[in-house]
């Protein structure tokens, strides 16, 4: 029995013990393993440097290009009007909304028929008015005959030599004629013709209808040139030669050209010219106005469709080239007031004067010179002083934006 029970109680012993012994070994084991070598195979870290894309300044020539945006209007715009009274006999097969004419093309003819007996009617009063006038010429020669027969000295009197008579008589002539020629106007104006080349904008009235004089009959445009008033920025004023400001026309090679563009039935250009600058600023806007011509707008060129009076396009308008200036792509420039760019391998934020820009350029006035590299990676809001190391394109891409990391707000 003794021996039974010693037997129990190294076992119970052994059973404490064992998680002790376990716990030990785990323990010199970590020990071990954290002691040990690195293994030869671990690779080193990698540079934590900022990489950065930059773009090497330089001083070059530029020509700065203004933007714009208008509507299409025509050169000259007016209502056909009626010049005679009567009724419409017969229109053009053009005399239509939306269509086309010539200089010189009959549109309208009105009844002539009474217009033409006042022709005649005027034709004999000129005929009786002629003769009454050799009648008179002849009574007046036979006068002069007559004093020069009795001997008398001297001048005869104007009333003997019935001169007051021949005066009325050449009056009354004179009168008939510009009657015949007044109702000769007035047949020729029976028939309307375009006074230059266009379109009809609308039509107002059609045959059968009685018109009375000045009385509208459709509103036309001209078609030869297109104008399109177009604003300027205050701050663009300084970029551009504004055309008429010193009094002297400029000849159409020497005039501002600018790229009108619409994306009505898809993306299409003109180009034109500016040829004129308003003579005030406008009130409402507060701007000043140029006006730009284009030149057959409403000929189809390929798939390029013909301009519409009164569409929407945007202009792109020659304005003086710079020299030795410093341009920078704008998305470099960050809140309209800074940009970085690198210097001894760290980034340095640079305040910016900006005199010019677009959606794609900006004319830098100071701030940045030739020879800085300047960042072109979007960085957000990094501290100056901030290691960085420069890689080119393709590599930029490759690592994370650095606008995913996190870094320290800019202390300045």
């Amino acid at each position: 029995m003794n021996h039974e029970r010693q037997q129990h109680r190294k076992q119970a012993i052994l059973k404490a013990l064992l998680p002790v012994v376990v716990l030990t070994g785990l323990g010199l084991g970590a020990a071990i393993m954290i002691s040990s070598p690195p293994q030869a195979d671990v690779k080193p870290p990698l540079d934590a440097r900022l990489m950065v894309e930059v773009l090497p300044l330089v001083a070059e020539d530029f020509d700065i290009m203004l933007e714009s945006y208008g509507t299409v209007a025509p050169r000259t715009q007016s209502f056909l009007t009626s010049e005679v009274s009567g009724q419409i006999r017969w229109i053009a097969p053009a005399f239509r909304d939306g269509g086309a004419f010539s200089e010189g093309d009959a549109l309208v003819r009105i009844d002539k028929r009474v217009y033409e007996a006042n022709v005649r009617i005027a034709e004999a009063a000129y005929m009786e008015a002629n003769q009454r006038l050799a009648e008179e010429r002849a009574r007046a020669l036979q006068a002069e005959i007559d004093w020069q027969k009795l001997g008398e000295s001297g001048r005869a009197p104007d009333l003997v030599l019935r001169r007051p008579q021949l005066l009325a008589a050449e009056a009354r002539l004179g009168s008939a004629n510009a009657s015949r020629a007044k109702a000769q106007l007035d047949l020729e104006r029976t028939e309307m013709k375009a006074p230059f080349d266009g379109r009809v904008l609308s039509k107002r009235v059609d045959v059968g209808q009685v018109v009375a004089p000045n009385q509208q009959l459709a509103e036309v445009y001209a078609t030869d040139y297109v104008e399109i008033r177009l604003p300027l920025k205050n701050r663009d004023l300084e970029f551009i030669e504004l055309p008429g400001v010193t009094g002297e026309a400029k000849s159409p090679e020497r005039q501002l050209r600018a790229r009108i563009a619409s994306e009505l039935g898809g993306e299409f250009e003109w180009e034109g010219r500016i040829v004129r600058t308003e003579a005030a600023i406008d009130k409402s806007a507060r701007q000043l106005h140029v006006i730009a011509q284009i030149d057959s707008p409403f000929s189809q060129s390929g798939a390029r469709p013909p301009l519409r009076i009164g569409q929407y396009v945007t202009a792109r308008i020659q304005g003086r080239r710079l020299s030795e200036a410093i341009v920078v792509p704008t998305s470099s420039i960050y809140q309209q007031t800074y940009a970085y760019v690198v210097s001894d391998d760290v980034l340095d934020r640079r305040l910016v004067d900006i005199a010019w820009q677009d959606d794609s350029k900006a004319f830098i006035r100071s701030g940045l010179d030739a020879g800085d590299m300047l960042v072109v990676t979007p960085l957000g809001q990094i501290a100056s002083g901030t290691p960085v190391r420069i890689v080119d394109a393709n590599e930029a891409r490759a690592r994370p934006s650095p606008q995913d990391a996190r870094f320290r707000p800019d202390a300045h």
